[in-house]
Formats: C-alpha cells, structure tokens, sequence
C-alpha cells in the first residue's frame, strides 16, 4: 500500500452554490452529522417501471431510474475546468458547442474498440464498491489513492490528479450568467428555470452517475476509477441537477495515449444508462461481475460493417434486428431471474385482467353478465361524483359541447333531407341531450358520449326508402322497430351475447369503415352536383319570383349559387384538414397548437358562415324551428301513435329491421366500449358491456315513440373525451412518451355536456344561418379523416406501389406480397358487394351482410392464410393515442367510421 501523504486541496470557487435539492429527492432522512441523505424505499409490493433496478443492499424493494452526466476535462487559457458535454436519460444528449443547446434525444452509436479499451479499464483499474463518503474530495482522495496502489499514477502525481478531480463544473448555462452583470435574485432565478427544465423530464427516485474524463498532460498512462457509493448522496458544486449521486467513473490520461477520451466516456456513460448492466453495477461485489456485466453488454451490441452508406434506407434493417436481440436479452434475463425474481421489462408489456374481471366472461347464469357489470361499477357511484371536482373536468366540458354538437346539428341537417324533414336538428338535439342525461347517470361507462353515426344515418335513409316504397308511415313503423329492438336486446343481455364482440375482427371493422367513408364522400358530391342541377350555371338567370328571393329551397336558378356551394363545401373541408393537421405539426406553442386543432370544425364552420353571410347569394339553410318544436310541425308532434298509418302485418315484420339496427348499434357501442377499456388506458373502475348496451336499446325503443333518432356510443368523440379527461405523467425522460398517470372517470362532464346540448336548441336563430353546403363539406371532411389509420386502405395503395417501396411494417414483411394483395382484395370484393347492396332495393339489408364477414373471416380465411399471415393482416395492433405525434391523432386508433 502505498504511503498517504499530506494534500491540500483546491478549493472551490468563492461564492459557488450548490443547487438546492429537488424535494423529489429528498422525502427521505437526513444525516446532519454527516450530510447524509438516505432515501426512504418504496412501499411493499410495488412493482418497478420499465427501466427501474433492483438494487439488493440498498433496500428492500427500492428501485432506482438512472442519470447519466458526462463531464469533460476543458482548459480555457491558463484555467481548467470540468464542462458538462452529454447527459443521459435512457437516451443520449449532447451538448452542441456552436449553440450551447442540447440536442434531440438519440440511440447512442459506439465505437467497439472503445467499449473494449472501458473493459481493459476496468480490469486492470480502481474500482471501489460501497464507499462510505459523502463529500466529492473525500471520494476523490480514495480514488487516488486506489489509482497509486494499482500502479495506474506514480505516487508524485498524487496532488496534480487530487486537485484535477476537485476542479470547478461548468454546466449549461454557468458561463452565459457569469457574463451578466445582474442582480443576485435574477441569478437565481435563471437558474431554477434551468433545473425546472430538466427535472421535468427526470423521473421520481432517480441516481446520478458522474463520469469524469480527459487529458492530463503530467500523466505517464491511462489510469480509470470506477466507484459505487454506499448511500447515494448531493455533491456540491458537482452535477447541473439537484439529484443524489451514487456512481462516479473517472477515466484521465495523456494526448500522446492515441485515446479519444470523449468516446470512451460515451461508451461508460451508455454502460451506466444501459438498464441491465445498472443492475449489475449495483449488485456487483468485485470487479468480475463488472466485467460479466460488460460482456453480455457486447453480446447484444450490434456492429456495422465500415462500409459506405449511399442511402438512409439501406440502416433501416438495423431494427428489425436490434428487436430480435433485444428479444433474445429478454428471454435470458428471464429464464436466469425465474418466476420469482424481478423482472426486467425490456420491452412494454400488456397488463392482461384477472380472468374473474374479464366483463365479456360468460357466467352461464340469466343475466349473470348485467348482475355482475352492476355489483362491480355501481359501488364506485360516489367516486364518480367527487371525482369531478378538478379543474381538468371543466376544460373537458367545454370542448366535448363544441366536439358533440357539431356533428348533431351536420347529422341533423342531412337527417332532415334523408327522411324529407320527418326527423332534423330539433329531434337529433333532443334525443342528444336526453339519452345523454339519462345514460351519465345509470350507465356503467359514463366516459361514452351517445350521438348518431354515419352507419345509421344510412339505415335511417334505407328504412325511409323502404317504407316510402310500401306505403308505409315511416315514423309509425320505427316505433315497432323500436319495440321488438327492446325485446331482442333483452334475450340478447340475457343470454350475455356482449361476448360476441370479440369476434368482430380488424377484418369486418376496416370493411364497414371503408364502406361509411365511401359512402359520406360520395354523398357530398351528390347533393354537391343536385345544387348545380337545381341552379345551373347559364348567362341570364330569373332572380325573382313575384318580386321576392324565395328562402329555402328555390326552384328558380340563382346564379352563384352553385359556385358558392362549391366554395362552402371546399372551404369548411380544407380549413378543417388543415386545422387537423395543425394539431399534430411542429408550429406554434403547444397548447395553443391543441386547442385550434381541437376546435377546427366549429372554426371551419364559423368562417365559412361568415364568408356565406357577407356575400349576398341564395344559398339553401338549415332548416331549424324555433323552440322546441319538431322539423316538420305541421304534420306530427312530439308523440307518434304506434297504430297510425301502419298495416298490421307491418307490426311482426319490424323484427327484421328491428335486428339490423341492432347490429349497428351493437358493433359501435361495444367497439367503442372495447377501445375505451384498453389496459394501456388504465381505466381502474371499470367498464359494462351487457348494461351499456341494454340501456341504449332500451332508450333507443322508447325514443322511436317520440319519433327522435336512435343513437349509440360515438366512437370518435367517445375517446377525445376520455383523452381530455386523462392526467399525463410530467416527468418524461427525453425520446419518451408521456405516460398516465390516471384518467379521471367520472359522470358530470358528460351529463353537463348534455344538458348543453339540449340548451342548444334556443339558438335556433342562429343554427339558421349555417349553409347546408358547409354541412357537405363537414360530410366530407369525416369521410376522409375516417380513412386514417385503416389498414385496408393502406394496403390497397400498395396495390399502385412497386414491391421495393413497401413500407417496413409486419403484414409487408411477414406476408408474401402476392398473398397479401390477395387478402386485400378478398375486403375489397366484400365493400363492391355491400356498396351494390346499399345502393339497391335491398338496401335495408346491409347490415346482415356485413355481419356475414364475421362467419367468412372466422372459418374461411383460416383455411387460406396462415396463423402468422392471419396475426399480421387481422390482428389488434393498434396503440391508445393520448398525446397526438406528428402526423397521428385519434383517427389512427380508431376502426369504426365517426
């Protein structure tokens, strides 16, 4: 052992603070004698996130995040000092000289010769494990000192290297404010809004390691230290964040060693941010394990060739191999860890219910389903009140009324024209506000906003067709339908048929989306071309029928009313496809980037009423009464006789259609049930398939005696509703989605939103003034926006596509392409098919087809493809979208047309 002399050490610079410790941080207990912090360990049971470590001798149970901040040796003039060049928060920053600003988040890339120079480093250096040192030059003294007795320094360069480790940190933003002559208060807080910006993105319970490298002229050779604290502990003056530190690494040596020092310092940093090998940092008891460690590091590192590089595509097969390691890690660690073990969650996992709170589980028993939906969601009720106390509920309010009422009154509008003003905006608004109260208080999911869809806007119109056809009273027969709908339900919920849903596959789904899209866009350019018929553009035009402009629906041709149509229509799409695409793009603060995007239809509608407004052409109105009366008061009320206008063949009969509404009703509520219960939503009080259902039939079959539409669970503003109640996680590591950290399920907001809706009706003076082409161009607008996210539609523009511009996703790569176009082509035989349905005689119809792709995917394709062809082509891949990306909102989630 070398001998230990005398040393004095630098001291630090006068007037340099330490940055207070985040309170984070210090929830444990304080050693004043020793300055101490020990940090209290978690609550039994807890389970650790995805990069969390086990660490044996720290705690019972305790798991800890890692921070990695690189410094690096720097000299400016005469004066040395350590600068802070990269950090780590699982992954790599760099600190861009130019522009002292960090860069984007990235996968470190390494170079294998200096992961290989760390492990010589390690092998043959200093390593301290459990060192009982609280202050920076206490632990510097003992790396030293380790470094003279395993030969790395001479004995005389104790003090050069003591006070090279002791020099000052500069970090971030120290040099900026030392130039600037302000007041001490102005300093500081400059910096608490640089450690706010950075503790924002550090997670609870996080450990520093520190790494320490450069060029030490004065020395003869390399020398390296690796230390692990016993307790991890605030260093003054030390790191750029008030966070504990717990590994140090200090890697010094001369230019004439032909090392680059910064890369062997990325390559410990990446070390010590790599989750695996952090775990073995903090189990490690000699230097061995350190070493093992470091090899099974190099085990799963990936190595490119030093080939050049013409095009970035050519890297893009690095992924899917860095997945197959990364698999192949996982399944060592677990099958070394056991059962019983901690495990490491390399990659997320899917939190699957106990089999008992599966909702769609049969019991075997008469409405054992509805029984146990009611014993498991209604003892939460209280809950559901007082959890709406929050501030984030108000904002939901106010943009789910603006969300839900714009589709009732374009719903509305082209209901009224569908049906010839027997149902319009009065009774859509009515039936709104009324199921919707009635559903937020005894409805088992009550994060589900009821509206009306597209798929049964087109039933509405084939069953008016139908009984127009028959002679038939078409609101008297609905009321029939809405009888035997009640019946069937109940047989339905008895049985406890909601578990049929989880044989509606990606298959049927993307069917009928396509089918809705097509249709809304093919019917905005109907009405669109039934304008420019009823006013064609001609040189000379009669503007005047007895002296005055007919208001409504004019049989004289107008002139510009066409062109203004087109203009409306048009205007209102692309305002709202660019608002849409706004939410999701890089300009303009975030916040005020999400409310324009969340408001652009009622922005595209308000704009193109104005443009309607000041330029004085007939263009056809909404027609809306005033009050609250029916669209079409002169002949019928808000009551409709079951007997009236009806044969009593009809009565029986209804069951037919009576089954095919239900089936929409169905498909949409339970899909939308199904996509709001995703475990990645981390809804904690559940959800009630076989209740929900059987309430909205049940009010549905009531609503028809009122002559009111029916509705079902809307799946577009169903989960902008649950996103607008749910509370992200603040501490988000760079390169990392936020996650939740809960959603707040409650019932006020959507009965508040309710109650508005049906308020809404008293401003029928201005409802009159929205153009019905405006309304097209909405139609339009939710035609397009459905297509989003629709595997179907992907894959039939990679009909078009040569095979080598495929896209790198799994039904391209673990599907032939000949086959796939196959498949493809098998769903788009099924849309012709349902389209030539739709548009015949038989139109009432479409329904039960489409439910005949169920039966066709479940035991014909099975026979044609594969499992894995099956898996990649049909399988639920689809993400929960919370926080929209580039280019990716709600639409992308969703299957089922708005």
């Amino acid at each position: 052992m070398a001998h230990r002399g005398s040393y004095k050490l630098q001291m630090l610079a006068t007037g340099e603070e330490s940055p207070k410790p985040h309170s984070r941080f210090i929830s444990g207990t304080a050693d004043p004698s020793r300055g101490k912090i020990i940090l209290q360990k978690d609550p039994p049971g807890t389970l650790p996130f995805q990069s969390d470590i086990y660490h044996k001798n720290f705690g019972k149970e305790t798991f800890h995040k890692a921070y990695v901040e690189m410094n690096e040796l720097t000299k400016d003039g005469e004066k040395s000092y350590w600068k802070e060049r990269a950090r780590w928060i699982m992954y790599e920053e760099k600190l861009e000289e130019e522009t002292d600003r960090w860069s984007k988040p990235h996968v470190p890339c390494l170079s294998f010769r200096y992961l290989l120079e760390v492990q010589r480093a390690i092998n043959n250096g200093a390593v301290l494990f459990d060192l009982k040192e609280t202050t920076m030059s206490g632990i510097s003294v003992h790396i030293v000192e380790e470094m003279i007795a395993k030969d790395q320094i001479r004995a005389q360069m104790r003090i050069t290297v003591l006070n090279t480790l002791l020099l000052k940190h500069r970090h971030q933003f120290d040099e900026v404010r030392g130039h600037l002559d302000i007041e001490t208060k102005l300093k500081e807080g400059h910096q608490s809004r640089r450690h706010s910006e950075i503790m924002d993105k550090v997670p609870e319970n996080t450990e520093a390691t520190l790494v320490l490298v450069g060029c030490v002229e004065t020395m003869a050779s390399p020398a390296m230290a690796f230390v692990r604290l016993e307790q991890a502990v605030h260093l003054e003056s030390v790191l750029g964040i008030p966070i504990p530190t717990r590994f140090i690494a200090v890697f010094l040596g001369p230019s004439t060693s032909n090392l680059d020092y910064h890369e062997i310092g990325r390559s410990l940093s990446t070390l010590m941010a790599d989750k695996v090998f952090r775990q073995v940092a903090y189990e490690a008891k000699s230097r061995c394990d350190l070493l093992t460690g470091i090899r099974e590091v190099l085990d799963y590192s990936i190595v490119i060739s030093p080939t050049e590089v013409h095009d970035e595509d050519l890297l893009r097969s690095v992924i899917p191999f860095q997945h197959e390691m990364l698999l192949k890690r996982k399944n060592k660690i677990d099958k070394k860890l056991g059962k019983t073990a901690v495990p490491l969650q390399i990659a997320a996992r899917k939190t699957t219910p106990p089999e008992d709170d599966d909702p769609l589980k049969r019991t075997g028993r008469p409405f054992g389903g509805l029984i146990r939906d009611i014993k498991r969601r209604y003892p939460k009720y209280l809950s559901d009140i007082k959890d709406a106390l929050n501030t984030q509920c108000l904002a939901a309010i106010i943009f789910i009324y603006f969300a839900a009422l714009t589709p009732a009154i374009t719903f509305g509008g082209l209901l009224e024209e569908k049906t010839k003003g027997n149902m319009g905006v009065s009774e859509l608004i009515v039936s709104t506000a009324v199921q919707g109260i009635i559903f937020c208080l005894i409805g088992a999911q009550p994060l589900l906003i009821l509206g009306f869809s597209g798929p049964l806007l087109v039933f509405e119109e084939a069953y008016f067709n139908f009984c127009e056809t028959l002679g038939v009273d078409y609101l008297a027969g609905r009321v029939w339908v809405g009888f035997w709908m009640i019946i069937i339900v109940v047989v339905l919920v008895a049985f406890e048929g909601s578990f049929m849903v989880r044989f509606i596959s990606r298959f049927t789904q993307e069917i009928f989306s396509i089918l809705i899209s097509l249709i809304f866009i093919y019917e905005t350019f109907n009405k669109l071309f039934k304008i420019f018929k009823a006013h064609p553009l001609t040189e000379h035009y009669n503007t005047s029928v007895n002296g005055t402009i007919v208001s409504g629906t004019n049989l004289t041709p107008q002139p510009n009313t066409a062109l203004l149509s087109l203009v409306l229509m048009l205007g209102t799409f692309f305002i709202a496809i660019f608002l849409r695409k706004l939410k999701t793009s890089q300009f303009l603060p975030g916040t005020i980037r999400r409310v324009i995007g969340d408001f652009g239809v009622p922005i595209a509608i308000l704009s193109m009423v104005l443009v309607d407004f000041f330029i004085k052409t007939f263009t056809q109105k909404l027609n809306v009464p005033d009050g609250l009366q029916v669209t079409n008061y002169q002949n019928r009320t808000w009551f409709i006789h079951p007997l009236e206008g009806i044969p009593y063949w009809m009565m029986p009969a209804s069951i037919v259609p009576a089954m095919l509404v239900l089936i929409l009703i169905f498909m949409e509520s339970q899909i939308t049930t199904l996509i709001v219960s995703k475990p990645d939503r981390k809804m904690v009080k559940g959800s009630g398939f076989h209740l929900d259902l059987l309430l909205i039939a049940l009010m549905g079959g009531i609503a028809a005696l009122f002559g009111v539409p029916w509705l079902s669970a809307a799946t577009v503003r169903t989960v902008t509703h649950c996103n607008a109640l749910t509370v992200m996680s603040k501490s988000v590591p760079p390169g990392h989605k936020p996650q939740i950290q809960e959603v707040k399920e409650q019932r006020i907001t959507g009965f508040i939103v309710a109650i508005l809706i049906g308020l809404s009706i008293l401003i029928g003076n201005i409802l009159r003034n929205i153009p019905l082409a405006v309304l097209f161009g909405i139609f339009l607008y939710m035609g397009v926006t459905s297509l989003n996210g629709i595997q179907l539609f992907d894959r039939l523009l990679l009909l078009f596509i040569p095979p080598k511009y495929h896209p790198d996703l799994s039904y391209v790569r673990k599907v032939h392409t000949r086959r796939m176009h196959i498949f493809t082509v098998i769903q788009l035989l099924c849309i012709v098919i349902l389209w030539a349905i739709n548009k015949s005689a038989f139109s009432l119809a479409f329904p039960f087809v489409l439910i005949l792709t169920v039966p066709l995917r479940m035991f014909a394709l099975g026979k044609i493809f594969s499992p894995v062809e099956m898996k990649s082509l049909d399988g639920d891949e689809v993400e929960a979208t919370f926080d929209e990306q580039a280019g990716k909102d709600v639409y992308d989630e969703i299957p089922m047309p708005s």
